[in-house]
């Protein structure tokens, strides 16, 4: 059709805003389901380059030559192989599941359920009162809302911040303050004793909500077989240095990818601190056991959100993820803070791990069977990674022209893994995501063992 063909629009007539939206959103869906061709066909070509390069004369095979030379290479390499072959076939299943992944749909204004918003804070100062603003201003009806913000013994002025936002929403915020820092635990079960929602959000007090959070992360709730929600935590300081870019580009992955995967058979392993929703009956259950919990004679006061889900999915709960409930958290942004918060979530990884190994046996029968699987998988990249990296200090010292390939190969992984990264936010910030992959395995190595050794250990360990 040329241009005199083209009907003449009719003066005064225009498109009605429902065809318009409609339109658009057809247009949108268009161009999505065009992406998810396009990264789909990405990851099985990737996927295909690393098998062929993994067991041909390429880019990995030199490495496994020298190592099957090497005095211990063949006990390194065929644990190695045996892993990779593994971890394909779960990666196959996770990008399948990650592409049927739908968030959940919102509650409206008219049908939000009752609901208190729990934000524990420990020195944590000024920003504490931007997390309760956050909350305070989202869209939802204040008459079915109600916020905790329990101090637990801070020593710098955060209950002044706490108490100026107490004054400023005085029908919304109750402030509470524990007489002495006895743990973030400790600090939400004050909130979880006094709460009349019939959800709770948990939020931790370095973080903000976007505005549609609240009824986002409610709408889950309307299947009785959900006790948890997990939003979307992404950096609210990513711009602050190369420490807080590479983690927000970590922290998409973790959700987006891991999380969706997960909560699609209702079965996500860690619904976070930073923004967790959860079925009030339930917490009210299992909250006695969550506060005495112990591991080795010793009384748990961290990794309280892993701990939780684990009590929640044992009361034959699911455990799901909502991609549009999001929320914004400061993160470190030098290597001994960020060391720290690793340090945190290992031990507790460690803990939960053990734990929900216990308790899978009482989830359904698939939901049983995907998560052992999923989780020895997981698991034995520890020592498959201990025993590379063992290989990479023996080969740099016999023959050290393997080191640029070794290097190389990580670039190859990391890259492979950034496709991910980029269907969810399409950026150039993926670059961080792969200097995160020779960070993490030349700086962070020491971390998880450390974590293994102190798992005992307790405090809050974010300052």
């Amino acid at each position: 059709m040329n241009v005199l063909d083209m009907p003449l629009p009719v003066i005064g007539e225009e498109p009605l805003p429902a065809q318009e939206e409609s339109n658009t959103q057809a247009r949108q869906q268009n161009s999505r389901d065009y992406w998810d061709w396009v990264f789909c066909l990405a990851i099985v070509g990737g996927l295909a380059f690393l098998i062929f390069a993994s067991f041909h004369d390429s880019l990995f095979r030199p490495v496994w030559l020298a190592a099957e030379h090497h005095r211990w290479g063949k006990l390194m390499v065929r644990p190695s192989v045996l892993w990779m072959t593994m971890g394909a076939s779960l990666l196959v299943f996770r990008t399948i599941f990650w592409f049927r992944y739908r968030p959940f749909a919102a509650a409206t204004m008219e049908e939000a359920p009752q609901l208190t918003v729990i934000i524990p804070a420990y020195n944590e100062g000024p920003m504490v009162l931007k997390s309760v603003e956050s909350v305070a201003t989202a869209l939802y009806p204040h008459q079915r809302l109600e916020i905790f913000v329990v101090d637990d013994g801070s020593t710098d002025d955060t209950w002044v911040h706490i108490q100026r936002a107490a004054a400023r929403y005085p029908h919304l915020v109750t402030a509470v303050r524990q007489p002495k820092n006895a743990g973030k635990r400790a600090a939400l079960a004050r909130g979880f004793e006094r709460a009349r929602g019939e959800v709770i959000v948990t939020l931790d007090s370095d973080s903000v909500v976007e505005s549609d959070a609240l009824l986002a992360i409610t709408g889950p709730f309307r299947d009785p077989k959900i006790g948890a929600v997990a939003g979307k935590v992404e950096v609210y300081n990513r711009r602050n240095g190369v420490i807080p870019r590479m983690l927000h580009v970590q922290y998409i992955l973790s959700f987006d990818l891991m999380r969706a995967v997960e909560s699609s058979y209702g079965t996500v392993y860690c619904c976070p601190g930073a923004l967790t929703a959860y079925r009030t009956s339930v917490v009210r259950r299992v909250l006695p056991a969550w506060m005495q919990q112990t591991f080795l004679g010793s009384r748990c006061t961290f990794g309280e959100d892993r701990a939780m889900t684990n009590m929640v999915l044992a009361q034959g709960y699911d455990t799901v993820y909502q991609r549009t409930a999001q929320v914004r958290t400061v993160v470190p942004e030098n290597y001994m803070k960020m060391c720290k918060m690793f340090l945190r979530w290992d031990r507790s990884y460690v803990r939960e791990e053990i734990n929900f190994m216990r308790i899978v046996w009482k989830r359904p029968l698939v939901p049983r069977i995907i998560s052992v699987w999923e989780r020895i998988t997981s698991n034995l990249r520890y020592p498959v990674n201990y025993l590379t990296l063992i290989l990479v200090g023996s080969l740099a010292y016999t023959r050290p022209g393997m080191i640029p390939r070794l290097l190389l190969a990580i670039g190859v992984v990391s890259l492979f893994n950034m496709i991910y990264y980029l269907r969810s936010e399409p950026s150039k910030d993926f670059l961080y995501g792969v200097l995160y992959g020779y960070f993490s395995f030349f700086l962070m190595f020491w971390i998880f063992p450390y974590a293994v050794l102190t798992v005992r250990a307790k405090g809050w360990l974010t300052r």
